[in-house]
């Protein structure tokens, strides 16, 4: 039976903003240092995180917030994340594409399984621009974004949108996302999940990887 490998992109397929502060404050011209926060890597100095994590606040309010933060930084008033990230990342989109990522997919292509993207905010986040300029989601069978279905993970729809344009039974497709709640849907919906571990990438990939019987 075919089998796909379903992937969140912020996180999975990307390395997220908390690891790339470096590349960020150049990219804006801000000295050495001056992004703090580390989310998920430090949560006990990030509030704003806690916050999110206790489910008090979304993904996209997080994010928005330290949009709004970056460009008081800068003198600008910043109000969408693609702002953010296409000023951070725009010169070179693939510089901060996960290897790991790349091996991994193109390791469950070469096996024959279909591969896709579910994302609650590719577009929204990152400009519908980028993709173009990404060269690993060349490999994707396809991409269902909620910035355009509105139809935000874990609502069960969303896999089941997935799934429809798959053609595959839930069983057959192994899905990926750094959020818990995410991958508690996707168990829901009948998949099987892996909870991408930022801190160990290679190892979350090589769990999923195992899971579809791809050496």
């Amino acid at each position: 039976m075919t089998q796909a490998l379903v992937l969140d992109f912020g996180g999975v397929v990307t390395r997220t903003l908390f690891e790339t502060h470096g590349f960020t404050e150049a990219a804006l011209g801000l000295a050495p240092g001056t992004l703090t926060w580390r989310g998920p890597f430090d949560p006990a100095s990030d509030p704003l995180w806690q916050e999110l994590e206790a489910g008090r606040i979304t993904e996209r309010d997080y994010w928005l917030a330290r949009t709004r933060e970056v460009g008081r930084l800068l003198g600008e008033d910043w109000e969408r994340m693609e702002t953010f990230v296409t000023r951070a990342r725009g010169a070179d989109p693939d510089a901060v594409i996960r290897p790991e990522a790349v091996a991994a997919i193109e390791a469950a292509k070469a096996a024959g399984c279909r591969i896709a993207i579910l994302s609650n905010d590719l577009d929204l986040f990152y400009g519908r621009e980028l993709r173009s300029r990404v060269a690993v989601l060349r490999h994707a069978d396809f991409i269902i974004d909620a910035t355009y279905t509105g139809v935000l993970k874990p609502d069960a729809r969303a896999y089941a949108l997935c799934l429809e344009r798959l053609g595959l039974p839930a069983a057959a497709c192994v899905f990926v996302d750094d959020q818990r709640r995410n991958v508690e849907g996707a168990i829901a919906a009948g998949m099987r999940a892996v909870q991408f571990d930022i801190a160990r990438p290679a190892e979350s990939f090589r769990r999923a990887l195992d899971l579809l019987g791809v050496s």
